[in-house]
């Protein structure tokens, strides 16, 4: 998902509303355009590594299931995502829709609903009978004002550490075991600065470091304080606030200082090749794990982040049809294949990821998909800040700003400051 990270360089979304686009007929169904399956072009960011062969499993699929549907690769690669963020609102404003595009679950939608560019799904989701096979605490975070307008492929869990075993077992430290909390956490961090590792969390890009603060947010605050950050209840001027700016700033100091401008995969593989402990990242690192043949609870293990335990820090690629899809039965036929058994097994065991059905066998799955898809099941179910469920574009964009200013200053005050001014803008209050 790389994290497109929605600070997605302005993402244009904002001049959506501008464009003028045609009223939004159910399902798609206008015209010649609802009946033509000729084709479907899929725009994406999925162009390298896990992802691509994540998309090429679903693509297999997909034509086993629709042969005489022509699948058009429309993936844009570069910039985490925001890339191909830019030059889908360029078609969007220009009435000029690829037939479905991929994006977040959750509060990055908003915009494309408010701009009247994306059809309600609602009827395909009860033609398909996936309010049947869709968790409850799914469906709850893809609803809008009654209606569904994405159609997931997978769901993420991005409250994950990631920790090379045998630099902790050399410094003492049982690699099993996660930190009871953050001071323990930290603890584990001199002793493994102290043993001489001189990186032992690695952290990339903004979007990284924005996953880590909510990581941290999280920790502090706790699934019902976390989630009132992104409805008013929990206030940014808070102490807790304060607290969790104080441990960020802290995990900060035993973090590698190039990472900005560094793609997660840099992050991770520093976990990998031994020169860093940590790396607090999505459950998609579980797919560069095993491209450098890595084996889970071997060289590399992972836990919640420390004090997240219970909790699920969601985040799903869902795709969409757009209002006025060239190939509306096309597109139609796509989704049917992302939300099928077949689909969502194709492509979660390249992906890392677990299947949104609930009907998926954990026993087709490793070690570490069946843990993820217990605890999916069981804990408190939380929206991601930096993969754009919890909170829409703008709000995002103007946190992460906050963060970059702060990763460079490490003036807190001024970071709390931004946080608050930000949340009172996204509130629009």
């Amino acid at each position: 998902m790389r994290k497109a990270l929605a600070a997605v360089a302005g993402l244009a979304v904002a001049g959506l509303a501008l464009a003028g686009c045609s009223g939004s007929s159910d399902n798609g169904d206008n015209g010649n355009s609802a009946k033509d399956d000729s084709q479907v072009e899929v725009f994406t960011w999925w162009a390298s590594g896990s992802e691509k062969a994540g998309l090429d499993a679903l693509v297999k699929v997909f034509n086993e299931q629709f042969p005489n549907t022509k699948f058009v690769n429309a993936a844009v690669a570069g910039g985490a995502g925001s890339n191909a963020k830019n030059a889908l609102a360029s078609r969007l404003k220009a009435n000029n829709p690829p037939d479905s595009f991929q994006a977040h679950a959750g509060a990055e939608l908003t915009d494309y609903i408010e701009a009247d560019k994306i059809e309600d799904l609602s009827s395909f989701y009860d033609e398909n009978g996936l309010t049947d096979v869709f968790p409850s605490t799914l469906l709850d975070r893809l609803t809008v004002d009654g209606k569904i307008y994405s159609v997931p492929s997978n769901i993420h869990r991005a409250n994950v550490t990631w920790v090379n075993t045998d630099l902790l077992t050399k410094a003492g430290i049982d690699p099993k075991v996660a930190p009871a909390d953050l001071d323990a956490w930290l603890a584990d961090m001199k002793k493994l600065k102290d043993s001489g590792v001189e990186t032992p969390l690695s952290v990339a890009t903004d979007w990284t470091q924005v996953q880590l603060f909510e990581n941290v947010l999280l920790s502090v605050l706790g699934a019902d304080g976390y989630q009132g950050l992104w409805d008013g209840s929990t206030k940014f001027d808070s102490a807790e606030v304060t607290t969790a700016i104080d441990y960020y700033t802290k995990l900060l100091s035993y973090a590698n200082t190039d990472g900005t401008g560094q793609d997660w995969p840099v992050a991770t593989d520093m976990v990998i090749d031994g020169t860093a402990a940590y790396n607090v990242m999505g459950d998609w690192a579980l797919a560069e794990f095993d491209a450098k043949g890595k084996t889970y609870g071997k060289e590399y293990t992972t836990w919640p982040t420390p004090g997240t335990d219970g909790m699920f820090d969601f985040l799903a690629d869902s795709f969409t049809l757009p209002v006025g899809a060239p190939h509306a039965a096309g597109a139609k036929n796509w989704l049917k294949t992302i939300s099928s058994a077949e689909g969502q097994k194709a492509f979660n065991l390249a992906k890392g990821s677990i299947p949104a059905r609930t009907d998926a066998d954990p026993a087709d799955y490793p070690e570490y998909q069946q843990g993820a898809m217990a605890s999916f099941a069981k804990d408190t179910v939380v929206s991601s800040l930096a993969h754009g469920a919890a909170v829409k574009i703008s709000w995002l964009n103007d946190i992460t700003s906050a963060i970059g200013q702060f990763v460079s200053t490490k003036d807190a005050g001024t970071f709390q400051d931004a946080l608050v001014q930000a949340q009172t803008k996204g509130l629009g209050q």
